[in-house]
């Protein structure tokens, strides 16, 4: 086959073989250009490892649920999907729709923007996305946490449900008032900021 029998770039190629009286002549028949994936994805559109925004979103749903004490499979019969698409959702390998984040964020008793609250900017391969003022602190990771009392889950639980972030700094602010907490000096620690 010679240059000009080349499909053009981008075009697919596929042969068809016709049997004429001295023998087969192959055609080579050429099918619309394939659009270029916006991303590099593996063959046929599969993502070849999780995005990091997926992973973190399914790190934050399974931290929830394991705070409510929730098995995946209530989780995953609350919100009508199998307990295996739950662990894919926590593991981040699917993405979360719209509308199951949704479900998943009313049985678990927060609001949506739980899911991507504090998500580091280089985390989500978007270090330019930054917006002055609008980060807050990053809570502790409960991952490795030594287990703690039935009472201590309870008390956490409660405090990520308050609806606010002022809300959550003035019961810190009034549970240490009430521990007595002090600092070295013997002074009482200050408001969370």
């Amino acid at each position: 086959m010679g240059k000009t029998d080349r499909p053009e770039k981008g075009h697919r190629r596929g042969r068809s073989h016709i049997r004429g009286g001295r023998g087969t002549v192959t055609a080579v028949k050429t099918e619309a250009p394939t659009p270029a994936s916006p991303r590099p994805d593996g063959p046929e559109g599969r993502r070849s490892h999780p995005d990091p925004v997926d992973v973190y979103v399914g790190r934050r749903l399974r931290k929830q649920r394991v705070l409510l004490r929730l098995s995946q499979e209530q989780l995953a019969r609350a919100v009508g999907v199998t307990f295996q698409q739950i662990q894919k959702y926590e593991r981040g390998a699917n993405r979360i729709s719209a509308s199951r984040l949704f479900d998943i964020a009313k049985v678990l008793g927060v609001p949506i923007s739980f899911f991507f609250d504090h998500i580091d900017d280089d985390i989500a391969g978007r270090a330019d996305a930054h917006i002055p003022g609008v980060a807050e602190p990053t809570p502790p990771p409960l991952d490795g946490a030594p287990s703690m009392p039935s009472e201590q889950l309870d008390l956490i639980a409660a405090y990520w449900r308050l609806p606010s972030d002022d809300i959550r700094r003035k019961a810190l602010a009034l549970l240490r008032s009430m521990a007595g907490l002090k600092d070295k000096k013997g002074e009482p620690l200050p408001d969370a900021e």
